[in-house]
């Protein structure tokens, strides 16, 4: 993978971010859809609660026993005709991957939405190797056309409007301009179908393996990875090694809990079991079919006792849906094929200590860990990896306006343990400010607050008063 932005670049695209007013409109529109969905299938399901408590003890239970059950996922795979292949980083994987296209003497390839192939950045590979590889989800076809990563996790084109696509469709395809959703998808539909129909080579990722049957688990809505799993004579599945549970029965408290979280479904529209290549007698499915079990970062993560948790993720996406921080920057500002809260924690641990600076880029409001279907603790996760990196051999290096902010913050919080000198401040800044106040606000703050006024108003401070106290009655 290219190297990883600095603390400096997330500065600069997080600020511009913030001042693209139309995306943060698209932003909380879409968030906002996405909220409402899940509140409402949450409240049709009174056991939800009692599903993401039990989805929370099978994960736990499964990541303290990884070992064990990649032995014996990798076994059952193998016994049922799947070759196995464990890579120990990104470069590993891609070289396995392409190795093997190229073997196959594949030109075309199908690829269904798989965060952990941008993770390693696949499409570069085969793109190098001069191999075309299409992605067939809607959303990921949408910003491969505008080379473009996506933007979330579950919905990558969040930060487009039906019209952004529209004129898109338009400039790559020539076709009459539409922002309509229906005619679009059908353009889109009819191009992918030609494609999947040529493709030789297949790639998808796993939602959930179970070892207990060497069964991998692909959830999605719009067939385009059962097709990407079925069509091709070769088949290729990519999968973190956290995404193996144990056994079948525990598949139904994640299915119960996943759409719903993620895209306020009570089920998605296709849930594949995958269960080997093609047998004799099989009517469709790949003639040879390869796993790729990846670790790049993820083993460091479970020898530290706090941030294992974090292998817990399910990859819903529901916690950039809540944040603060993603809901007015967007994905493309964090610079990491996983933003949000929980890309925060798996960025630095994926890709090094360059991505440092992305557990600082939170509020700490705990709205990730409330909605988490997992249970995941995130703000505890992220406050424990910024102790490591403050304290770490190089510790982070802060664009000069944050690291003021950051003294700024310290010399506030000596300050707050005495309330008489608050007190005296605030009367203070409010005799000073009075003059430069319009309508009760200030437009304009010097020093560090100049950054919030950039956007918005600041409240003007005003004079603290004393409750007077209660008269006894008379």
């Amino acid at each position: 993978m290219s190297e990883f932005p600095k603390a400096r670049d997330f500065f600069e695209s997080s600020t511009a971010a913030i001042g693209d007013h139309e995306l943060r409109r698209k932003l909380e529109s879409a968030s906002a859809r996405h909220l409402d969905h899940f509140a409402q299938v949450k409240a049709e399901f009174p056991p939800y609660d009692d599903e993401r408590e039990a989805a929370h003890r099978i994960k736990t239970d499964a990541i303290a026993h990884l070992d064990e059950l990649l032995i014996e996922l990798t076994a059952k795979l193998e016994a049922r005709g799947c070759k196995v292949f464990f890579a120990e980083d990104a470069q590993q994987a891609r070289e396995y991957i392409v190795a093997l296209a190229k073997s196959k003497g594949a030109s075309n390839v199908v690829k269904g939405k798989s965060m952990t192939t941008e993770e390693i950045d696949l499409n570069d590979s085969f793109a190098k190797a001069g191999i075309d590889a299409i992605e067939t989800d809607l959303g990921e076809y949408i910003v491969q056309l505008r080379g473009e990563r996506p933007s979330h996790i579950i919905t990558p084109a969040i930060h487009l409007s039906k019209e952004d696509i529209g004129q898109l469709f338009t400039d790559k395809f020539g076709i009459e301009y539409t922002a309509e959703p229906e005619k679009l998808t059908a353009e889109a539909r009819s191009r992918l179908r030609a494609i999947f129909l040529a493709a030789d080579f297949g790639v998808t990722g796993v939602n959930f393996a179970i070892a207990e049957t060497g069964t991998l688990i692909v959830v999605e809505n719009e067939g385009n990875g059962r097709l990407s799993s079925t069509m091709p004579e070769t088949f290729v599945a990519v999968m973190g090694i956290e995404k193996v549970i144990p056994r079948l029965e525990d598949l139904s408290h994640f299915l119960e809990i996943l759409a719903r979280t993620a895209t306020g479904q009570k089920l998605t529209t296709y849930t594949s079991f995958i269960t080997g290549p093609r047998r004799e007698g099989d009517l469709d499915g790949p003639a040879e079919m390869h796993v790729v079990i990846l670790d790049n970062g993820r083993s460091s993560m479970l020898a530290d006792p706090v941030l294992r948790e974090a292998l817990n993720c399910i990859r819903c996406g529901a916690c950039l849906n809540v944040c603060p921080i993603y809901r007015r920057i967007g994905g493309h500002a964090y610079r990491s094929v996983y933003p949000g809260p929980i890309g925060s924690i798996v960025s630095p641990n994926l890709f090094g200590s360059a991505a440092g600076h992305l557990p600082f880029a939170s509020t700490l409001c705990g709205a990730c860990k409330d909605i988490c279907p997992v249970k995941i603790d995130i703000p505890r996760i992220l406050l424990h990896l910024r102790w490591k990196e403050s304290t770490g051999a190089h510790p982070l290096k802060w664009p000069r306006a944050i690291e003021r902010a950051r003294r700024g913050a310290r010399r506030f919080a000596k300050t707050a343990r005495y309330p008489r000198t608050i007190r005296a401040l605030g009367k203070f800044a409010a005799i000073v400010l009075k003059p430069f106040a319009h309508n009760g606000y200030l437009r304009r703050m010097p020093g560090p607050f100049g950054n919030w006024t950039k956007y918005r108003n600041f409240p003007r401070p005003r004079p603290h008063k004393r409750p007077e106290p209660e008269r006894p009655p008379s």
